[in-house]
């Protein structure tokens, strides 16, 4: 199997190409690249961009955990330090 020539930033912008004019025969001559390649490409990026939302809706996720922890420990540590301060006047 031969190696590929084109670099990823080339397959997208021959995608782009696609979209705005969907002739694939055409494309394919110009840049000697078969149908099937062409749709591999196009599976292959709807798959990237899919993981890059799955990724997003994952640290969007953890990013609200996280600032409910914060949230919670930071009460806790004002309850604790208010505490400390009534007990030191006590003394």
């Amino acid at each position: 199997m031969r190696k590929s020539t084109i670099s990823k930033s080339q397959r997208l912008a021959i995608l782009a190409k696609w979209e705005a004019e969907p002739h694939v025969d055409e494309l394919c001559r110009t840049y000697q690249i078969s149908v099937a390649t062409l749709y591999n490409w196009r599976k292959a990026k709807a798959e990237d961009e899919d993981e890059s939302k799955r990724r997003l809706k994952e640290l969007e996720a953890e990013n609200a955990r996280l600032k409910k922890m914060y949230a919670e420990l930071s009460i806790d540590h004002g309850t604790l330090k208010k505490r400390q301060t009534q007990g030191a006047r006590k003394k």
